[in-house]
């Protein structure tokens, strides 16, 4: 029996929503109590560093023990009793679930969520950019404060939360075949670490916000106001999230696959998520160390990269690309799966080149973690530039594994241009821009006239927005019957499509234009002769978000009212289609074996 659909009139707001309401309210005590003991005993301002720090921590715990872990997770961990119901319907959402599937949909939910915020803050910004003055924002520090927000969001929350926690959760487990994930309390409770995480760097600037941008580079983010620590504890938080979910991941292929289901078999998202996995446990903790130095930094203080007191500032940024630039590639490996998923099903046409495939995204993740140093070439390091220029250009090579199977699938395939396979085509266009203006910023001479100009800015979008989002898109439209369990719009999606691909491409095009003709990144103030591409690259953003806007009233709007899709309208082939749209509690009514290849399609349609 499948499991119940969404019904939104089902009972009363408050009835649906008591527990997250409930979080809220025991997180808001939880934040009040810290802070205030910290005032009590150490005579300080409860939204000072320390305070605001203590306070987090309490009110974290109050905002998971408050949306129901107390009663699914605590007290049975106790003996204690506890009548505890994880809900039918959208109270599912709103409360914590072990389901794989439940919270597979919170994590795109609250993606969507960091999205809209994310994209509200560089509406902002790119209206402070029309004229050259500093008309909008009250001061440099406030415009610069949003870019950090802005930047912070996208790349801990959104770029990792959509794709990874969205779909990594929801279909990771069907594809292999399993009825859940190894550790479904563990699972439960990572979705419960991102609200936080999003909340703490999204209300930064109230207090006072951040110079130091989203890389958070020492010594700028350890001084100045008090908004900075919310940087390190909402990235912070949001990479427990992460690894728990890495965990998850690599538990479940290693211990829940079906009869059949050999690693040579493996659907390639989840290979795509298995690389993604262990890049995550490699280098979150990295990441997350520094993000302690740099709260103890703030709040002891200790001298990890204070210069005054033999703090060395510039270990930060080793310490934030040795994880920072694996980032990108945990971001845009899953996406490449996602490519390959969907070529074969709506080109009908078996996949080329499955070892190959594999081969690219291993060889990615492995030199991921040694070109890091890319980042710093304008710092002075020079006895590292010839070697770290020469393993990023390396990278290409596995990259471009990945690219020749997605064309060789596409030779002589049979497409079918719906929205899932437009919006692919799409991002595989977007994203080789973004790898060619790459190459311009891997090489020292080039990269040292570009580094912090707006060719950098166009660069990084054309890699996450133009290559990692259209996919997020993609595959939204692609599993949206499995995990609505209904239709959306097909003429209203593939506009939105080509709405969103012409101004994102006339947004950010220009802008490298812009950053070689000089306009810098992180400044609110430019000089006149660049006025003219900033009103152009304003607003062509503005359209852009008109476009995101109406892929976002498609989905909920198919999502309440539109057709009941079948178990599986695209006949693909992967284990999540053949059970039923959604699927049943435990996955599937029986066991499935898997007994060949899932990308044979055109000469084998059996």
């Amino acid at each position: 029996m499948a499991v119940e659909p969404v019904r939104f009139a089902r009972a009363s707001f408050f009835d649906t929503t008591a527990y997250l309401l409930r979080a809220f309210f025991w997180g808001g005590i939880g934040f009040l109590l810290g802070s205030g003991l910290v005032a009590l005993a150490f005579g300080q301002s409860p939204y000072g560093d320390l305070g605001l720090t203590v306070g987090y921590l309490f009110g974290l715990v109050g905002w998971i023990l408050g949306g129901g872990a107390l009663e699914a997770w605590v007290k049975p961990w106790f003996g204690l009793p506890s009548d505890y119901d994880e809900g039918t319907g959208i109270a599912r959402y709103f409360r914590f679930n072990t389901d794989h599937k439940v919270i597979g949909i919170q994590y795109l939910w609250a993606s969507a969520f960091a999205f809209a915020l994310a994209g509200g803050m560089a509406m902002l910004m790119r209206a402070e950019l029309i004229s050259p003055a500093l008309d909008f924002f009250s001061s440099p520090q406030t415009y610069n404060s949003l870019v950090a927000v802005h930047g912070s969001l996208m790349i801990f929350a959104v770029a990792v939360v959509a794709i990874v926690g969205g779909f990594g959760n929801y279909f990771v487990p069907l594809m292999v075949g399993g009825d859940d994930m190894p550790f479904p309390y563990v699972n439960g409770l990572s979705w419960w670490f991102v609200i936080p995480g999003v909340l703490a760097l999204a209300l930064s600037p109230i207090l006072g916000g951040s110079e130091a941008g989203w890389t958070g580079y020492a010594p700028l983010s350890i001084q100045g106001p008090s908004g900075g620590v919310l940087y390190f504890l909402g990235a912070y938080t949001l990479g427990i999230s992460s690894l728990l979910t890495a965990v998850n991941v690599i538990g479940t292929v290693l211990f829940k696959r079906a009869p059949g289901l050999t690693l040579s078999r493996l659907p390639l998202f989840v290979w795509g998520m298995v690389a993604t996995s262990f890049l995550n446990l490699l280098w979150v903790p990295v990441i997350g160390t520094a993000m302690l130095m740099g709260i103890f930094d703030r709040v002891v203080p200790t001298g990890f990269f204070r210069p005054e007191v033999g703090g060395i500032p510039l270990v930060w940024q080793d310490l934030f690309w040795l994880f920072g630039h694996p980032e990108v590639y945990i971001i845009i490996l899953t996406a490449w799966a996602i490519w390959l998923e969907v070529l074969p099903v709506f080109g009908r046409r078996s996949l080329a080149g499955y070892g190959w495939a594999v081969g690219g995204f291993l060889g990615v993740a492995f030199l991921s973690s040694v070109v890091w140093t890319h980042h710093m070439f304008t710092t002075g390091l020079s006895d590292r530039l010839i070697p770290f220029m020469s393993t990023t250009e390396l990278i290409s090579i596995p990259t471009g594994f990945v690219f020749m199977v997605a064309l060789a699938t596409l030779w002589r395939a049979r497409i079918r241009l719906a929205a899932p396979m437009l919006l692919v085509l799409m991002s595989m266009v977007n994203f080789l821009m973004g790898g060619t203006t790459g190459i311009f910023l891997a090489d020292v001479p080039s990269d040292l006239m570009l580094q912090d100009t707006y060719f950098v800015v166009a660069h990084f979008h054309y890699t996450i927005i133009g290559g990692m989002v259209f996919t997020w898109l993609a595959g939204l439209y692609y599993w949206f019957p499995k995990f609505a369990g209904k239709m959306y719009d097909e003429s209203l999606a593939k506009l939105a499509a080509w709405w969103v691909f012409i101004a994102f491409n006339l947004t950010f095009f220009p802008m490298h234009i812009a950053g070689i003709e000089g306009m810098n990144r992180r400044i609110a103030e430019y000089l006149p002769y660049l006025e003219g591409i900033n009103t152009w690259i304003s607003v062509w953003a503005f359209l852009l978000g008109v476009g995101f806007f109406l892929h976002l009233v498609n989905l909920v709007y198919s999502w309440i009212w539109g057709e009941k899709a079948p178990a599986n309208p695209w006949g693909g082939k992967t284990l999540e289609w053949q059970t039923s749209s959604p699927p049943p509690h435990h996955n599937f009514e029986a066991t499935p074996v898997v007994r060949g290849s899932f990308y044979r399609y055109g000469e084998e349609e059996a």
